[in-house]
């Protein structure tokens, strides 16, 4: 019983915060690692180093979406919560999905528009003939365990949502009753431009 009391106040009191660092942290991480060298490809007579950008097209635009997803999530309702999270895991899944391939066994196309920037030859094909070799740098693996982040804080959203705390909480302030004691100037036309009569208090 005493565990799980204590699980719903941690997810009472933290799991806002956690879920929303772990996205944020996880985009935040790739949008950085997709501008360093992923992958040197080397070729004849040179090597050419490849940006995460180049590597991965589709790396800048997924990290940007989780940075903006965890920035939506701080201030959402407890219905889109679930929205968000289940979306944050789905994101953390493609990006595994991206970059796993590049981590374990670089594919020539990986490589491919920095070797046609370099060299002016097009295609798969081609651009297969030209590379000798293609290794990758600790950045890929750094970036698929940011992508990990990235799911972890979706599934805690989805785990915890319920009981967040209420967001303005602090700012909210009990309705208002009737006001007592006797009238003034100012309480009457108060009354009147809403519509009220002010001698029915």
């Amino acid at each position: 019983m005493r565990t799980a009391r204590r699980s719903d106040g941690w997810a009472t009191r933290r799991g806002r915060s956690v879920s929303v660092l772990l996205v944020l942290a996880g985009g935040a991480t790739l949008l950085i690692g997709s501008t360093q060298t992923w992958l040197s490809a080397e070729l004849a007579e040179t090597t050419l180093p490849v940006p995460g950008a180049a590597a991965s097209p589709v790396l800048q635009p997924l990290a940007l979406a989780a940075l903006a997803l965890s920035l939506v999530l701080a201030l959402a309702g407890r219905a889109l919560r679930y929205v968000l999270g289940t979306l944050a895991a789905v994101l953390g899944v493609l990006l595994i999905a991206t970059i796993a391939p590049i981590v374990f066994a670089p594919p020539v196309s990986a490589v491919a528009s920095t070797v046609t920037e370099h060299t002016g030859l097009a295609g798969e094909q081609a651009v297969g003939e030209l590379v000798v070799s293609i290794h990758a740098t600790a950045w890929p693996a750094f970036s698929l365990l940011s992508s990990a982040l990235v799911v972890l804080g979706g599934i805690v959203v989805v785990v915890t949502a319920a009981r967040w705390r209420r967001t303005g909480r602090r700012y909210e302030t009990a309705t208002a009753g009737p006001a007592e004691g006797p009238l003034d100037a100012i309480d009457s036309w108060d009354d009147l431009s809403h519509g009220q009569d002010p001698t029915a208090r």
